[in-house]
Protein backbone atom coordinates (compact mmCIF):
# COMPACT_ATOMS: atom_id res chain seq x y z
CA UNK A 1 0.00 0.00 0.00
CA UNK A 2 1.31 3.10 -0.84
CA UNK A 3 1.80 5.77 2.57
CA UNK A 4 1.00 9.75 2.08
CA UNK A 5 2.30 11.52 4.72
CA UNK A 6 0.66 14.61 6.15
CA UNK A 7 2.05 17.57 7.69
CA UNK A 8 -0.06 20.28 9.32
CA UNK A 9 0.99 23.91 8.91
CA UNK A 10 3.03 23.48 12.36
CA UNK A 11 5.08 20.45 10.80
CA UNK A 12 3.46 17.55 12.52
CA UNK A 13 3.65 14.42 10.83
CA UNK A 14 1.74 12.03 10.50
CA UNK A 15 1.99 8.77 8.08
CA UNK A 16 -0.07 6.77 7.11
CA UNK A 17 -1.35 3.78 4.37
CA UNK A 18 -3.16 4.52 1.69
CA UNK A 19 -5.67 2.33 -0.71
CA UNK A 20 -4.69 2.95 -4.48
CA UNK A 21 -7.72 4.44 -6.32
CA UNK A 22 -9.07 6.19 -3.39
CA UNK A 23 -8.72 9.90 -3.08
CA UNK A 24 -6.44 11.78 -0.37
CA UNK A 25 -8.95 13.49 0.90
CA UNK A 26 -10.90 9.85 1.69
CA UNK A 27 -7.65 8.72 3.22
CA UNK A 28 -7.65 11.93 5.10
CA UNK A 29 -11.12 11.29 6.21
CA UNK A 30 -10.30 7.73 7.14
CA UNK A 31 -7.50 8.43 9.19
CA UNK A 32 -8.60 11.35 11.20
CA UNK A 33 -6.35 13.87 9.58
CA UNK A 34 -6.93 17.52 11.26
CA UNK A 35 -7.23 20.55 8.72
CA UNK A 36 -9.17 18.70 5.95
CA UNK A 37 -12.82 19.89 6.58
CA UNK A 38 -14.33 17.84 2.94
CA UNK A 39 -17.66 19.82 3.44
CA UNK A 40 -18.97 18.64 -0.22
CA UNK A 41 -18.14 15.05 0.41
CA UNK A 42 -15.35 15.03 -2.62
CA UNK A 43 -17.45 16.38 -4.84
CA UNK A 44 -15.18 18.73 -6.30
CA UNK A 45 -17.94 21.93 -4.74
CA UNK A 46 -16.20 23.63 -2.43
CA UNK A 47 -12.49 23.83 -1.07
CA UNK A 48 -12.49 22.41 2.31
CA UNK A 49 -10.00 20.17 1.33
CA UNK A 50 -7.30 22.54 0.01
CA UNK A 51 -3.79 20.96 0.48
CA UNK A 52 -0.50 22.13 -0.31
CA UNK A 53 1.72 19.34 -2.39
CA UNK A 54 5.19 18.70 -2.08
CA UNK A 55 7.01 19.89 -4.75
CA UNK A 56 8.22 16.64 -5.96
CA UNK A 57 5.20 15.08 -6.80
CA UNK A 58 3.45 17.69 -8.38
CA UNK A 59 4.80 16.58 -12.09
CA UNK A 60 3.25 13.58 -10.99
CA UNK A 61 -0.41 14.50 -10.70
CA UNK A 62 -2.64 14.79 -13.35
CA UNK A 63 -3.34 18.82 -13.97
CA UNK A 64 -6.42 20.28 -12.21
CA UNK A 65 -9.43 20.21 -13.98
CA UNK A 66 -11.27 23.79 -14.85
CA UNK A 67 -13.43 22.97 -12.19
CA UNK A 68 -10.94 22.07 -9.40
CA UNK A 69 -8.96 25.83 -10.60
CA UNK A 70 -12.22 27.42 -9.86
CA UNK A 71 -12.99 25.86 -6.56
CA UNK A 72 -9.04 26.54 -5.75
CA UNK A 73 -10.08 30.19 -6.23
CA UNK A 74 -12.34 30.31 -3.04
CA UNK A 75 -9.68 28.89 -1.09
CA UNK A 76 -7.67 31.19 0.94
CA UNK A 77 -3.49 30.90 1.16
CA UNK A 78 -3.13 29.40 -2.13
CA UNK A 79 0.29 28.85 -4.03
CA UNK A 80 1.25 27.01 -7.11
CA UNK A 81 1.56 23.84 -5.06
CA UNK A 82 -1.84 23.97 -4.15
CA UNK A 83 -4.68 21.29 -5.33
CA UNK A 84 -7.83 19.90 -3.97
CA UNK A 85 -7.31 16.64 -2.00
CA UNK A 86 -10.47 15.34 -3.09
CA UNK A 87 -9.03 15.46 -7.01
CA UNK A 88 -6.13 13.89 -6.02
CA UNK A 89 -6.04 10.10 -6.69
CA UNK A 90 -3.63 7.60 -4.61
CA UNK A 91 -1.13 5.17 -6.23
CA UNK A 92 2.02 3.25 -5.98
CA UNK A 93 3.17 6.11 -7.93
CA UNK A 94 2.38 8.49 -5.26
CA UNK A 95 4.05 6.47 -2.51
CA UNK A 96 5.37 8.89 -0.35
CA UNK A 97 3.58 11.69 -0.81
CA UNK A 98 3.98 14.47 1.11
CA UNK A 99 0.54 16.74 2.09
CA UNK A 100 0.44 19.55 4.25
CA UNK A 101 -2.87 21.47 5.45
CA UNK A 102 -3.49 24.82 5.94
CA UNK A 103 -3.84 26.26 9.17
CA UNK A 104 -7.53 27.09 8.26
CA UNK A 105 -10.08 25.85 5.54
CA UNK A 106 -12.94 28.02 4.17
Amino acid sequence: MPKVIFLDHEGTERPVEAESGHSVMETAIRNDIPGIVAECGGACACATCHVYVDEKFLPRLDPPSDSELAMLEFAEGTTPASRLSCQIEVSEDLDGLKITTPETQY
